[in-house]
C-alpha cells in the first residue's frame, strides 16, 4: 500500500473525533517519519487532555453522586447581581444521571465562545431546563437579593418535571418547598449548579448584546451592564436608560 503523505495524516488528525484517536495512533505509532512521530505525540496529548477533563468532570459530579437517591437533581445559579444594567437572570437545569458533557466548569472561567458552544449541548441533553429574569424596575423594587430569589423561583417553576433536590449556589432560596442544598461556590463544585451559570450567563449576554442594538452609546454588548470605566462615562454623558438599575446608579449621576 502506497504510503499517506504527513500532510494527509495531520488532516485526518484534525477531522480525529475523541474515539479515533486511539486507531489512529495504532495505525501510525511504526511510522518512523519524525513528521508522522509529532502527529502520533499530539494524539497521545490530545487523550491525556480528555482523560484529564473526565476526571475533573467526575469530581465535579460528587454533589450529584452524593444525592443520588434523588430522580431529578436541579443545580440553580444567577448571573447579573452587581450590573448597573439590565435583568438578574437565573438559570435551573436538571442533567440526566449519565451526564457526558464535558468542560462544564463556573461560567466566569468560561471562554464566550465556549459557554456558547456548552450552552447548545446543555440545551439538547438536559432533562429539564429553566431561565428566570427579573427587570430593573423590579430590582429597584424589592432589592437584588429578593429580585435574585423572585428570579430562581421562576426558573424552577418553569422546570417540567419538577426536581426532587435543589443544589443551589451559596443561597437558600425562600418560598420553596422543595429541598435545598446551599453550596459555596457551586458552580465550580457541581456539574448542576455549573450547567446552571453557564445557561444563564448565555441567556443573560446575549439579550445585553440586542439592547446594545437600542443604546449603543453605553456600549452594553462589551460591558454587559457592568459599571466600566466607559459605562461610567457614558452614563454622566446620557444620564439614565430605561434598563439601568436606578438604585444601583446614584452614586455616578445626580437625578
Amino acid at each position: 500500500m502506497e504510503e499517506r503523505k504527513i500532510g494527509q495524516i495531520k488532516e485526518e488528525l484534525k477531522a480525529a473525533t475523541e474515539a479515533m484517536l486511539p486507531s489512529f495512533i495504532m495505525a501510525y505509532e511504526s511510522d518512523e517519519r519524525s513528521g508522522v512521530i509529532k502527529l502520533v505525540e499530539q494524539a497521545k496529548k490530545r487523550l491525556q487532555k480528555l482523560e484529564e477533563e473526565r476526571k475533573r468532570i467526575w469530581k465535579l459530579q460528587e454533589y450529584e453522586r452524593k444525592y443520588g437517591q434523588y430522580t431529578y437533581i436541579c443545580g440553580i445559579d444567577e448571573v447579573g447581581r452587581g450590573p448597573l444594567a439590565g435583568p438578574v437572570v437565573a438559570g435551573a437545569v436538571i442533567l440526566p444521571k449519565d451526564c457526558d458533557i464535558l468542560y462544564i466548569n463556573d461560567s466566569k472561567k468560561l471562554t464566550a465562545a465556549k459557554r456558547e458552544e456548552l450552552y447548545d449541548e446543555i440545551m439538547e441533553k438536559a432533562v429539564a431546563a429553566g431561565i428566570g429574569m427579573v427587570s430593573p424596575q423590579r430590582i429597584d423594587e424589592i432589592n437584588i437579593l429578593q429580585a435574585t430569589y423572585e428570579a430562581m423561583r421562576e426558573a424552577i417553576s418553569k422546570l417540567e418535571p419538577a426536581p426532587d433536590i435543589l443544589l443551589n449556589d451559596a443561597v437558600t432560596i425562600p418560598e420553596v418547598t422543595i429541598p435545598q442544598v446551599p453550596i459555596i461556590k457551586g458552580d465550580a463544585k457541581s456539574i448542576s449548579i455549573g450547567a446552571a451559570s453557564i445557561i444563564a450567563k448565555v441567556t443573560r449576554d446575549r439579550l445585553m448584546v440586542e439592547y446594545d442594538q437600542i443604546l449603543p452609546e453605553y456600549g452594553f454588548a462589551s460591558n454587559k451592564g457592568y459599571g466600566s470605566a466607559e459605562h461610567i462615562a457614558a452614563l454622566k454623558k446620557y444620564g439614565p436608560s430605561p434598563i439601568h438599575r436606578r438604585s444601583f446608579i446614584h452614586n455616578f449621576i445626580e437625578e
